[in-house]
């Protein structure tokens, strides 16, 4: 079963989906799974790979063996945040199976393994309710998130297989009712590149402008680039646009975002001297707000 696009995209920045779209999302998730597997390794998306109990530590509660699992980490002791963690992940714990999501995600600790790290943060879709908890908003948006960039290219040799749709759906909901500002700038890609879903360069222009505003330097630059050169008949803005470049350059870090001063130099070289000078004044009224 497929995820309805059409009452996603209905979900709007502000307002939560109906208990109905949740069933959808969830329901389409696990079918992803089922229908994705290898008959000899099938794996159902409510059962996970087994959580060490780390009984030997003896922790009285799952949030007792996150702040062990927290302190241990920042001590630089990761094969033990890591223990301490997986119990409390044993128990649900969502922020517990977000970390260690993102530790297996990146080998950080723990050896690298992007079928474990999926799992970890399906758990955490598959728990995520409508009514939700505020405090774990962030962390469920952002598992969609990761979710959504599995299935956009899959995990070689495991049963995840590359799904723009369904990289779509994940992205849709992270990005309408979590409000993720990775969600958001991944669902513009989709939408810049029509992959997943048909090319619409204003709605790409529209979902960059969200996450550009929460400070995501890579949407701020290419939604600059957008309107610098009005592509896709986005109306040309070339102040404003100029103005996103040279916020997206000046939080550029380190060489993975060279593309972002180099689009940002490309363009202010074919500015004129007058839209320069005035996106320098729009970027001093933007400095001047921000110290306040």
């Amino acid at each position: 079963m497929l995820t309805s696009r059409a009452a996603l995209s209905r979900c709007g920045p502000a307002g939560a989906p109906p208990r109905r779209l949740r069933t959808i999302v969830l329901a389409a998730l696990a079918g992803a799974l089922l229908l994705q597997a290898q008959p000899s390794t099938a794996l159902d998306a409510f059962v996970r790979t087994p959580v060490p109990a780390a009984a030997e530590k003896g922790y009285r509660s799952a949030r007792e063996a996150l702040r062990a699992g927290v302190r241990e980490y920042n001590a630089g002791d990761k094969e033990g945040a890591a223990r301490a963690l997986e119990y409390a992940a044993g128990q649900g714990h969502a922020l517990a199976l977000w970390k260690l999501g993102r530790m297996y995600a990146e080998g950080d600790g723990v050896p690298h393994d992007d079928l474990k790290a999926f799992e970890f943060f399906s758990r955490i879709a598959d728990a995520s309710t409508d009514e939700g908890d505020p405090q774990n908003a962030a962390v469920t948006g952002s598992a969609f998130t990761a979710l959504g960039s599995y299935f956009l290219d899959g995990i070689k040799g495991t049963y995840v297989r590359p799904n723009p749709e369904r990289a779509y759906d994940m992205f849709n909901y992270a990005a309408s009712y979590y409000g993720d500002p990775n969600a958001q700038y991944n669902l513009a890609r989709l939408y810049l590149d029509g992959n997943g879903v048909e090319a619409d360069p204003r709605q790409a222009a529209r979902w960059f402008n969200l996450a550009a505003e929460k400070g995501h330097h890579p949407a701020q630059a290419l939604l600059g680039d957008m309107l610098v050169n009005g592509a896709g008949g986005v109306p040309q803005q070339r102040v404003r646009g100029l103005v996103w470049l040279t916020l997206a350059r000046d939080g550029a870090q380190g060489r993975k975002d060279d593309w972002i001063v180099a689009l940002y130099d490309k363009n202010w070289a074919a500015a004129s001297q007058d839209d320069r000078n005035d996106a320098q004044t729009q970027l001093q009224t933007v400095g001047s707000i921000k110290r306040r």
